[in-house]
């Protein structure tokens, strides 16, 4: 059983940064894959970025490329969202999700374990 827990979202102008953090629980940590998700307002989850156990292979959503970083610390049993140039558009509630499938999957329904979510506002 993992427990996932998100911290670091809030409220930021355009053109900002925040940074993401997770923490899931458990010893194998390393073991799971893990991606970002996020549900703009009135929109669907959506895929935002995902990692692979072992941190060598990354995976964006077009709409972030370039702008979102994710990153982890298997040490410290941590997943980052380093998000850079903020737009209006990027306000959603961010979630944090571990998989031990594939990594980099864009479907919300391959990760079985989720957190609360953090609010990210981005205002123009």
């Amino acid at each position: 059983q993992v427990q996932v827990a998100e911290s670091g979202g809030g409220l930021v102008q355009a053109g900002g940064s925040l940074k993401l953090s997770c923490v899931p629980s458990g010893r194998t940590f390393s073991r799971y894959a893990m991606g970002w998700f996020r549900r703009p307002p009135g929109k669907e989850r959506e895929f935002v970025a995902g990692i692979s156990g072992s941190s060598d292979r990354t995976y964006y959503a077009d709409s972030v490329t370039g702008r979102f970083t994710i990153s982890r610390d298997n040490a410290k049993n941590t997943i980052y969202l380093q998000m850079n140039s903020l737009k209006p558009e990027d306000t959603a509630v961010y979630y944090c999700a571990a998989t031990v499938g594939v990594a980099g999957s864009r479907r919300w329904s391959d990760y079985g374990y989720w957190g609360q979510g953090t609010q990210v506002t981005v205002s123009p």
